[in-house]
């Protein structure tokens, strides 16, 4: 058993087509298909069901693939670990984002990151908190900028700032002239939320209480809940930045809450055995020494 067979096995698993496997391993079906069968041999198992399409994994190939990515990753921090021993801030770094922060922090934050760590380079994924979490377990991502809480002990959580919420409301709505309302006033309007898989999702229930009328129409992103609210379906929280830097909707009023106001905690994450984390410390500092207009500090 080698290395690049698992390297086959997990791109197989990626893609369920044995064409498209070969073609991302930059090999010959033919080839991909003799190794794969080479690898089930040694081990005595079938790793894939070759009747299914796409191929699926079996319950045991199921169990192999996530071994394999493990090694895979962990290989890869071995490499890692050598090529930047000296230099921690020059090397790339996967980091994930959620859909709530990418569009509206992302730009300050790299803007942050190119002017302290020239030579760190990010490739970036946005994806909603549980996929993030799992890819950071497996080891296709570095690192990530998440919501709190999270409950996973096999990670290192540097807390960045704390984002107020806003209340966004129709345009024609009783409060909407306020210069700010208390939540309490908010208890009777429908509240849109999105769609489930979305930290803020829950975030908003947690700080509006799950005791009221919601819409069913749920949202995938800010943006359409944004203009939901426009046409005057009901009202919704925004992240201070979303609220700045999201387009502007006429009909929409952005109003702050009274002290104390609702807000979520962001945080830099990476895993405990993560090699090099001497980078995601010193990324995480600049970030929270070079704040964007709009969110608050938090005390250290």
């Amino acid at each position: 058993m080698t290395l690049q067979e698992l390297r086959y096995l997990v791109a197989l698993a990626d893609h369920g087509h044995f064409g498209k496997a070969a073609a991302a391993s930059f090999i010959s079906q033919s080839t991909l298909s003799t190794q794969l069968k080479k690898l089930e041999d040694h081990l005595g198992v079938s790793l894939f069901d070759r009747s299914l399409n796409p191929v699926a994994p079996t319950a045991m190939g199921a169990a192999v693939i996530a071994s394999a990515r493990l090694i895979i990753a962990e290989t890869a921090h071995i490499q890692e670990l050598v090529r930047h021993a000296h230099e921690p801030m020059e090397r790339t770094v996967r980091l994930g984002i959620i859909p709530t922060l990418g569009a509206y922090y992302l730009p300050h934050a790299l803007a942050v990151t190119h002017k302290k760590f020239p030579q760190l380079r990010l490739l970036l994924r946005e994806q909603t908190t549980p996929h993030i979490l799992n890819d950071l377990a497996n080891g296709q991502l570095d690192a990530a900028l998440l919501a709190l809480p999270i409950a996973d002990d096999q990670l290192v959580t540097l807390p960045l700032f704390d984002e107020p919420f806003l209340a966004a409301l129709p345009a024609r709505h009783a409060l909407a002239h306020r210069a700010r309302i208390k939540l309490a006033e908010l208890q009777h309007d429908t509240l849109l939320l999105l769609e489930e898989g979305h930290c803020l999702r829950d975030q908003a229930l947690a700080v509006c209480g799950t005791q009221r009328q919601l819409e069913e129409v749920r949202a995938t992103s800010l943006e359409t809940l944004r203009q939901m609210v426009g046409m005057g379906i009901g009202i919704t929280l925004l992240p201070s930045l979303a609220a700045q830097t999201g387009s502007k909707q006429a009909k929409v009023r952005i109003v702050p809450f009274q002290s104390p106001a609702p807000h979520r905690r962001i945080a830099l994450v990476w895993r405990k055995r993560a090699p090099l984390p001497e980078t995601f410390a010193r990324l995480g500092d600049a970030l929270r020494d070079h704040l964007p207009g709009g969110v608050h500090s938090i005390a250290r």
